[in-house]
């Protein structure tokens, strides 16, 4: 339903920052691109410091990290804030490209994911370790499978033809939510990596509580984009 529309139910729906006047409705659009804009840096950050960190190339296991940030911290970030109004990077208004450019991201995850989950695997299996022994593990793999699932209902919103017109925008609201839940998760994930002891053997002292917090900032700006997005932001009883 259009925000702005009346529901059966006699409930108008208004859009973001109605209500608001011209100089508070400014200060909210600034905060909006300031906090985009810092989200984009801090998942830029991350990737750079972590493969720093990893030294990759020094063993099997230094390109896990590498690939998994890659993926969820950068490309997952990306794809989902280009769809933003305030701070995207990318110059394309038509929103054709924009999809164009969140499936070409979205793979890329799926590659980088995969191909970080079979360094730790061969990893584990020349050194005879156990799999899925720790939390970071298993909130791993939950992860993974959520990234499938959601690019699955994607699957049906870029062929719309597989699925009938009537539900097309419950399969969109599937997969925003999916995306999210994914989006979350892998937020979770990439924070209990910070408790291994590949991470606390590196990251010592005071500032290993703000890389523990950095990742929540692009997940706050992202879980306010879908959400606005796809919930009504005011009611207005009639």
């Amino acid at each position: 339903m259009p925000l702005g529309t009346r529901a059966s139910s006699g409930v108008e729906y208004s859009a973001v920052g109605e209500g608001l006047g011209m100089r508070d409705f400014w200060l909210y659009v600034w905060l909006r691109r300031v906090s985009v804009v810092a989200a984009h840096i801090i998942s830029l950050g991350l990737i750079i410091i972590i493969s720093i960190l990893s030294r990759p190339g020094t063993s099997l296991f230094s390109w896990h990290p590498v690939c998994m940030s890659l993926g969820f911290c950068l490309c997952m970030t990306e794809g989902i804030l280009l769809f933003s109004a305030e701070g995207n990077p990318f110059c394309f208004k038509s929103r054709k490209w924009k999809v164009r450019l969140h499936w070409f991201f979205q793979a890329l995850l799926l590659v980088c994911g995969a191909t970080g989950f079979s360094f730790m695997v061969a990893s584990k299996n020349i050194k005879e370790h156990s799999h899925f022994t720790s939390w970071h593990s298993l909130l791993g793999i939950t992860t993974m499978a959520a990234t499938v699932l959601q690019a699955m209902c994607g699957v049906f919103l870029l062929f719309p033809k597989l699925i009938s017109t009537y539900s097309f925008p419950r399969w969109r609201l599937y997969h925003a939510t999916c995306g999210l839940v994914a989006y979350l998760l892998a937020t979770v994930t990439v924070m209990s990596a910070m408790f291994t002891d590949w991470f606390q053997a590196s990251v010592t002292g005071p500032i290993w509580y703000i890389f523990l917090l950095l990742p929540l900032f692009p997940a706050l700006v992202v879980m306010n984009q879908i959400t606005s997005a796809f919930l009504p932001k005011k009611k207005i009883t009639s």
